[in-house]
């Protein structure tokens, strides 16, 4: 019942003025088209016309995801990631199509169809249960902008095939088609899968991706980033920490928390501190290393994956620090295979009989405190697994590392949020003299809203960052 149009009418195409816009993404040329009386907002950047084939997206509009932050559809963090990827290539443009709401059914059938996926219909049954097709979108449009940008050939943003096959119906030349790397919601994760499995989209693993990971010279504006095959400027400097995190043995933490110190509200809710782009630079992390650990309580209150999805990579291998046996036997790091997982246990926690394949059981020695040093729990790692390693969470763990002295970096984002009482992030017995407050070189990068500071905590890490790292610590230093 797909009913994509194709029009081939001669429509006159009415251009408005261009002007500014500044977004948290960049600085963009907006500009409207208006076609066959419907007004577009097209936003560029760069020069589209002199690249062989820009990035493009065509965006349908969607107001509860773009405007309200609706979760059950992936149409704001499309668009979000979308003039992310625009904004790091230096060149591209987002067509932004009113007239597609609810896939081109409009606002109020769109909401009743969202009463019947309530009621138990997927999205494409739910559009049939009330006559309307399961598509009607129309392209004419995006086409025609096109060609009077002079860019009929594009590299094309999207995980629609029948968007590739509807523009090229129109004479564009679609070069290449990259997906977006935005990870499912729980809220929207079966309202993928129906479009996935009955109209065709692919899931962005199966296909070259965009990843949206920035960072920003401080100071300067520059940017640096991974755009599917794409180079950009700057690029190398970026993905050198991941790289050099890759090729070592170091040990690493990350941890994102408010502006006012917390990882979580006081009932635990941290869905999500910080965003997306965070969020994709902490999987890169995850790509980058031999193994991933977290401390039970982390596992008891977000049940975590712990798998790279944002990204490209293999998974590292998790590992849970569980003296007591706390986690419970259906948590996702023991259930799931999609990752090996080493559980580190007391010698007293008697495994679940049902425990996974994949979990392997390591024994922590006995103390007389019952206090495991973090510099114990690294060596026992590496007697499993090679590479570095991440300390993930929760804010307790990491801190403990850090105080330990055996970090040799820590990613902290702060995010623009005030939470007020909650679950605090970095705490560690500190000093009561300023000028013995710890100090160390650190660069920063700017992740969308978020500001994220890599604290060189070794003089391997500081000379394997950057040349500039070993200037006296507390200078500002670009990334």
């Amino acid at each position: 019942m797909t009913a994509l149009h194709r029009s081939t009418d001669s429509t006159v195409l009415v251009g408005g003025p261009p002007s500014k816009l500044p977004t948290v993404h960049g600085l963009f040329t907006l500009r409207t088209y208006i076609h066959d009386g419907t007004a577009h907002a097209v936003m560029s950047i760069g020069d589209p016309a002199a690249v062989d084939a820009p990035l493009v997206r065509v965006h349908s509009e969607c107001l509860t995801g773009d405007a309200l932050g609706s979760h059950r559809c992936d149409c704001g963090d499309q668009l979000s990631a979308s003039l992310a990827a625009i904004a790091h290539a230096g060149t591209g443009i987002l067509i932004y199509l009113r007239g597609h709401e609810g896939r081109g059914i409009g606002l109020e059938n769109k909401l009743r169809a969202y009463a019947l996926q309530d009621a138990g219909l997927d999205t494409v049954a739910a559009n049939r249960a009330l006559d309307l097709p399961d598509d009607a979108r129309d392209y004419t449009a995006a086409a025609a902008i096109l060609n009077d940008l002079d860019c009929p050939r594009i590299t094309l943003l999207s995980s629609n095939p029948s968007k590739v096959t509807a523009l090229e119906g129109m004479g564009i030349t679609v070069a290449d088609r990259l997906s977006l790397q935005v990870p499912d919601r729980p809220e929207n994760a079966g309202y993928l899968e129906a479009k996935r499995r009955l109209m065709d989209h692919i899931a962005p693993a199966e296909h070259p991706h965009v990843d949206t990971t920035e960072a920003n010279t401080e100071g300067t504006g520059d940017t640096a980033s991974t755009v599917g095959t794409i180079s950009t400027v700057g690029e190398e400097d970026t993905l050198a920490v991941y790289d050099t995190i890759a090729g070592g043995d170091e040990v690493v933490a990350q941890l994102a928390q408010s502006e006012d110190g917390f990882i979580a509200t006081s009932n635990g809710d941290a869905q999500f501190v910080s965003g997306q782009i965070d969020r994709a630079h902490l999987h890169r992390i995850r790509a980058s290393v031999g193994a991933v650990l977290v401390g039970c309580g982390t596992v008891v209150a977000d049940d975590p994956q712990l798998t790279v999805r944002a990204v490209p990579g293999k998974n590292p291998v998790r590992v849970i620090l569980d003296p007591h046996g706390r986690i419970p036997a259906t948590a996702t790091v023991l259930t799931s295979p999609e990752a090996p997982t080493l559980w580190l246990t007391g010698a007293e926690v008697v495994p679940p009989k049902d425990i996974g394949d994949h979990v392997h059981m390591v024994r922590l020695p006995a103390t007389a405190d019952s206090e495991i040093s973090p510099a114990t729990i690294i060596s026992l790692i590496r007697e499993h697994v090679s590479g570095s390693i991440l300390v993930e969470g929760g804010g307790r763990t990491v801190s403990s590392f850090l105080s330990a002295g055996v970090l040799d970096r820590l990613f902290l984002t702060s995010a623009p949020v005030l939470i007020g009482n909650g679950v605090p992030g970095i705490r560690f017995e500190g000093t009561e003299v300023m000028a013995e407050a710890l100090r160390r070189p650190f660069r920063r990068y700017r992740f969308g809203e978020d500001m994220c500071t890599e604290y060189l905590l070794s003089k391997s890490a500081s000379g394997g960052s950057t040349e500039n790292a070993d200037r006296s610590p507390g200078d500002a230093s670009t990334a």
